[in-house]
């Protein structure tokens, strides 16, 4: 197994909604949080907002927690192995900033403010879809446990 990843997200709502983006690799198609990998050097704050910027071309986020963390590893029969630690931050978004979400990630296939009722219609990774539709700001922290969609 490799090395655990850490993996920064930003959940934002809009109103009932929240805001997740279309992945797709390996010929799955997916929905995650906007976010991804902290790099060598980078503060969490720092790799959530580049990420934010090349997800979703969302440049003025404010960032508040992290709110909640979860594990993901994979089965022992998978190959290669993944060991990824989500923290979860509360984003703010300017009503405006919606308007031109762009991204320059390969990986992204689309963007969508998802309302919470349709959640569980949604392959989300890691499958945090009860969290998300019950989150609100004020919220204490969460520890989301081991979860590994398969």
């Amino acid at each position: 197994m490799s090395a655990p990843r850490i993996r920064v997200a930003a959940l934002i709502r809009r109103g009932d909604a929240v805001l997740l983006c279309n992945h797709t690799k390996h010929g799955r198609s997916y929905w995650l949080l906007p976010g991804g990998g902290v790099e060598e050097g980078e503060s969490m704050h720092e790799a959530l907002l580049r990420e934010l910027d090349e997800e979703c071309s969302l440049r003025s986020v404010r960032l508040e927690g992290p709110i909640a963390i979860a594990e993901s590893i994979s089965p022992e029969d998978q190959r290669p192995r993944k060991h990824v630690v989500h923290l979860i931050f509360e984003g703010t978004v300017a009503d405006g900033e919606f308007a031109g979400i762009a991204s320059a990630d390969a990986d992204i296939r689309g963007h969508r403010l998802v309302p919470v009722a349709e959640l569980q219609t949604l392959d989300v990774r890691p499958p945090i879809h009860r969290f998300l539709s019950r989150w609100r700001t004020g919220d204490p922290f969460v520890h989301l446990g081991q979860l590994w969609a398969r």
